[in-house]
């Protein structure tokens, strides 16, 4: 079914539409199949151009330095440095704040 649906995205001449739809297919599929199917009949370039794909990555991406951010407030280091050290304004790292549950125990 995969292979039908790989072969109908290929024949999509819009290039934006055709990364969307690859997308959404491959988000799809990942409900079923495994990653290493998914990833042998979806080309990846093709998948990286899409903005739902821009999106997904800039939102992990965005999660994963504030859980660096969060992990180095629990070391005690000033919200200033984490601040010049992630790119995070305070506000944001003070918004990230959050009470170490081992000390207050």
């Amino acid at each position: 079914m995969i292979l039908l649906a790989a072969g109908e995205i290929f024949n999509v001449a819009d290039q934006s539409v055709q990364s969307n739809v690859a997308v959404a297919t491959a988000i799809l599929a990942g409900l079923v199949l495994e990653k290493g199917v998914i990833q042998r009949v979806l080309r990846k370039d093709i998948m990286q151009e899409s903005v739902i794909y821009q999106e997904i990555r800039k939102e992990a991406l965005v999660e994963g330095v504030q859980r660096v951010a969060v992990n180095l407030l629990r070391e005690g280091m000033s919200v200033e440095m984490i601040a010049r050290v992630t790119g995070l304004t305070a506000e944001q790292i003070q918004q990230l704040q959050v009470p170490d549950v081992k000390n207050q125990q």
